[in-house]
């Protein structure tokens, strides 16, 4: 392979991960609190040999994967475990990997009392301590400031945490995240109880690029294609018999 099919094949590399990219946004269209990738490209020149007519050759490479931090639309439920962040931050839930991170505030209770989330980690409070419902707390109200209390008092408040660098979180799957920043604690969170956050996916939008990088693919590949008919028809003219 030439020149030309080494350009055109970091071209096709590069938006079939666009390509997954937007699949996998459009597969978490209804997934609450999830946030749409996007992909970074950059280019790698190659100069041109020293003393040829040749310019830099450019190859398109995948640099890295960015976050949309937008929240989504809240969605009322009535459920008084579902809760829902107006803002930044992120619940802090307790799971044997250590804290993780979300902003996916489909809780329970569970059979112990403790407020858990689909997978069985446990809602943190501002001590770190799994928050517990007791047996006779029958009304669970949520502050805006992340206070639980019940009609026998106050039970605990909610850990709520923020990062300085957001983007490095890395996603566990799940709908939770890890970062190897120090958390800080959001002083006012605004929490809203009975509702949830979902998925800031716009559909329309992602269709629309769904078709611009199956175009760009396309055309990729197409001269992919002529590359290689030419690259065929120049062998088939050097080895064709003299005479």
């Amino acid at each position: 392979m030439d020149t030309p099919g080494y350009v055109v094949l970091s071209r096709m590399s590069s938006q079939q991960r666009a390509l997954d990219a937007v699949a996998h946004n459009l597969a978490n269209l209804e997934t609450p609190a999830y946030q749409a990738e996007r992909l970074v490209f950059s280019r790698f020149v190659q100069p041109g040999a020293i003393g040829t007519r040749g310019g830099p050759t450019n190859y398109t490479i995948d640099r890295a994967t960015w976050r949309e931090n937008a929240p989504g639309p809240l969605g009322t439920t009535g459920n008084p475990f579902d809760l829902a962040l107006r803002g930044p931050g992120y619940f802090v839930v307790e799971s044997p990997r250590g804290d993780r991170y979300t902003r996916a505030g489909r809780f329970t209770l569970s059979d112990d009392g403790r407020i858990v989330d689909p997978e069985g980690h446990a809602l943190l409070d501002v001590s770190s301590q799994p928050l517990t419902i007791g047996a006779a707390d029958s009304r669970i109200e949520v502050m805006g400031d992340g206070t639980v209390r019940s009609e026998n008092g106050v039970i605990g408040k909610l850990r709520v945490v923020q990062f300085e660098t957001p983007q490095a979180m890395r996603p566990e799957g799940d709908r939770l995240y890890t970062s190897t920043e120090p958390p800080n604690p959001v002083e006012r969170p605004n929490v809203v109880q009975g509702a949830l956050e979902g998925s800031n996916v716009k559909s329309v939008m992602e269709l629309t690029r769904l078709t611009e990088v199956t175009r760009e693919f396309q055309d990729a590949a197409n001269f992919a294609d002529a590359e290689h008919d030419r690259i065929r028809s120049a062998i088939e003219r050097i080895l064709r018999p003299v005479g």
